[in-house]
């Protein structure tokens, strides 16, 4: 691995499910890879409902954001993989109530299935590391 780029590791972020990172900082640039609902301190999936999955992507991208030395004001921009997109109103109520007035860039688009069988949303993000 160069120099100029790590893997982001904590004791208590969500474990990969692959062979990848839950993050890398390139820089001062940290690329947190996609997140399911997942408790890292069980393993367990968090909720059935897409509002109460994505409460729990986004405690576990702060989590690798904090690891990395940053936090949610400091995120550029976010990927939003929906299995259904007439889950969007609600994803995208918590979304908002998450990110306050901060509003990184934003790409959603519906996939036909995520890893977790009962996985409704994941998350990726592009955030800064001052």
């Amino acid at each position: 691995m160069s120099a100029t780029h790590r893997p982001v590791t904590a004791h208590d972020l969500p474990q990969p499910i692959g062979p990848y990172s839950p993050g890398v900082v390139y820089q001062q640039l940290l690329f947190v890879s996609g997140q399911g609902a997942t408790d890292p301190s069980t393993g367990e999936r968090v909720g059935h409902d897409v509002e109460a999955q994505t409460e729990q992507v986004f405690r576990n991208i702060e989590r690798i954001l904090k690891a990395a030395g940053t936090d949610l004001t400091r995120v550029l921009r976010c990927g939003v993989f929906l299995v259904d997109l007439r889950d969007f109103e609600k994803m995208n109520g918590v979304y908002a109530r998450v990110f306050g007035e901060h509003r990184p860039a934003r790409t959603t688009v519906q996939v036909a299935a995520l890893p977790d069988p009962g996985l409704r949303v994941e998350i990726d993000a592009v955030a800064y590391v001052p």
